[in-house]
């Protein structure tokens, strides 16, 4: 290390012999990041499966695989606060050991569900998991790098998430031609087992020195509030009908347990978020892009599956080996996306990406049962690219907002907008989807007995489902359902195109231009408050 003749030397934040594994550590942090993301990427693949009757599957209801996606992703939203505070009290580490072991013992439980409310539950307990699990990676992260390696560092990390999402549709998919569906949950116990032990050996443990109170009530209210709202959006799919009283009273009680979550939080001594971040335009900006692009796509990665298995007649594995390219742009272009921030300016990369992504959303309201598979391909690696070029960015954008010590609150706030955007996604797109099939669908059930009529209307694969019971009397009924879903992913389609449009004008207003070109050296300039005490290796 060298400075200046006479100039003071900073005491360095990070020890050394943590600087000098700082890439071991982040191969560590990557691979126990691959297990959550694994197993939802994994479930995309499966939902086909887990519809199916037994003793092929559970057969599991189109509003019972939302969720049990939802479930995992609610359980995870609502106590990240709470596992983001945690980490920064009682050391990240221990909390990462904890989440890992849990998510563990979670994926064994669900891999022998019976029902689709054991899956439900189990998946629940998957979801307490990984609470403790993501932020801590991200928070280990801000730890083991210098601000300057940050950038790079977090495009890594991201990119990660790019390895997960083509891992898990292929392992999903030969897991499903091969052993019966639980083992899609079963391949994460080794995988937790293996990220345990490397922890154990290379992870540093570190925490705020001056941490804060847990907030278990606003905890509590925004569980409640979500689990509400969401599930007053699934119910108003399954009946078509956004006006029943059994669908506006969750409704509006989840908004009004979620405003008093946010009343609570700007008045409580030791919040669960401190509301003042989003003050600053770019960390709201960044907060908003993050949930407006999930919001997006895990709707349209859930009826995408029944897509291409229901409709192309393609299998899991088949199904997983399309969602390659997607994954391929993330993990190809995430590493880079800071070199083009350093061009062009965090507005211009992020708004460029949410362009590409609403491109690629608007592309399924063209596709038929007859599109070309490279058409889908060229689609999906679109898809990753805007990705690639949004996630990076808009993470060092909130990370980099706070100081080093919080960094299990900031990642906290990270994951938490990306997994509630996922979860309102799937839930309204997938009731938009639901309420819209079966609009189209009900005039063809003639033939369906009055008493399966609004089961086999619920779903493509219900429907499916009843007409192969019928026999030949069925057979018009196929082409029905085809009909009508890609009329309803049509529909859902340009909603989630919309919706990124919404996130590209965001980020084009709010988040910051071309950062101003370095001052040459010796120059005096004042340094970022997370940056303070960060020093120069060499």
């Amino acid at each position: 290390m060298s400075t200046p003749s006479g100039a003071p030397v900073a005491a360095p934040r990070i020890p050394e012999a943590v600087h000098r594994r700082r890439w071991a550590i982040l191969g560590v942090l990557m691979f126990s990041l691959l297990i959550v993301v694994l197993d939802n990427s994994i479930l995309n693949v499966a939902v086909k499966t887990i519809a199916a009757p037994e003793p092929t599957g559970i057969g599991a209801t189109q509003s019972e695989l939302e969720w049990a996606i939802n479930s995992y992703t609610l359980v995870f939203a609502g106590l990240l606060f709470t596992s983001g505070l945690l980490g920064d009290r009682i050391g990240r580490k221990k909390v990462l050991l904890f989440g890992i072991f849990v998510f563990g013992a979670g994926s064994a439980l669900a891999a022998l569900s019976g029902s689709p409310a054991e899956l439900i539950g189990y998946r629940a307990l998957m979801g307490f998991g990984a609470a403790f699990v993501m932020p801590a990676t991200l928070a280990v992260l801000m730890n083991v790098f210098e601000r300057d390696e940050q950038p790079k560092a977090i495009g890594i990390w991201a990119g990660s998430v790019g390895l997960g999402i083509a891992i898990g549709p292929i392992t999903g998919g030969l897991l499903l031609e091969h052993f019966w569906w639980g083992s899609i949950f079963l391949v994460n116990v080794p995988v937790a087992v293996v990220a345990l032990i490397a922890m154990v050996l290379l992870v540093p443990d570190s925490r705020d020195p001056d941490p804060g109170r847990v907030d278990p009530l606003g905890v509590a209210l925004s569980i409640v509030g979500l689990v509400l709202l969401v599930y007053g959006i699934i119910r108003g799919g399954e009946l078509a009908d956004f006006t029943d009283a059994s669908v506006l009273l969750p409704l509006l009680g989840g908004l009004v347990v979620l405003a008093a979550f946010v009343w609570h939080e700007k008045r409580s001594s030791h919040p669960a978020i401190d509301i003042s971040y989003f003050r600053k335009p770019a960390f709201a900006a960044a907060v908003a892009a993050i949930a407006l692009v999930f919001f997006a796509l895990m709707g349209v990665t859930f009826f995408s599956a029944f897509y291409l298995q229901s409709v192309r007649g393609y299998s899991a594995l088949q199904s997983g080996l399309l969602i390659v390219p997607l994954a391929a742009a993330q993990m190809i272009f995430a590493p880079r996306a800071r070199l083009i921030v350093d061009r062009f300016g965090a507005r211009a990369v992020c708004t460029g990406g949410m362009l590409l992504v609403a491109g690629g959303l608007a592309a399924f309201a063209f596709f038929g049962a007859g599109t070309p598979v490279w058409v889908l391909c060229v689609v999906f690696f679109v898809q990753g690219t805007g990705m690639a070029h949004i996630m990076p960015p808009v993470t060092v954008a909130v990370m980099q907002a706070l100081p080093r010590e919080k960094a299990g609150s900031g990642s906290a706030i990270n994951n938490t907008f990306r997994q509630v955007g996922g979860a309102l996604g799937v839930a309204v797109l997938g009731s938009v989807l639901s309420a819209t099939y079966r609009g189209g669908i009900e005039d063809h059930l003639g033939a369906v007995p009055a008493s399966a009529r609004h089961a086999a209307g619920e779903s493509i694969e219900a429907t499916l489902g009843i007409a192969e019971k019928l026999g030949p009397a069925g057979r018009p009924l196929i082409g029905s359902a085809y009909d009508a879903f890609l009329h309803a992913m049509h529909v859902t389609a340009i909603g989630s195109a919309v919706v990124a449009l919404i996130g590209a004008a965001v980020v084009a207003l709010f988040l910051p231009g071309r950062p101003p070109a370095r001052k040459l050296a010796g120059s005096e300039e004042t340094p970022e408050p997370a940056a303070a005490g960060s020093t120069t290796r060499s």
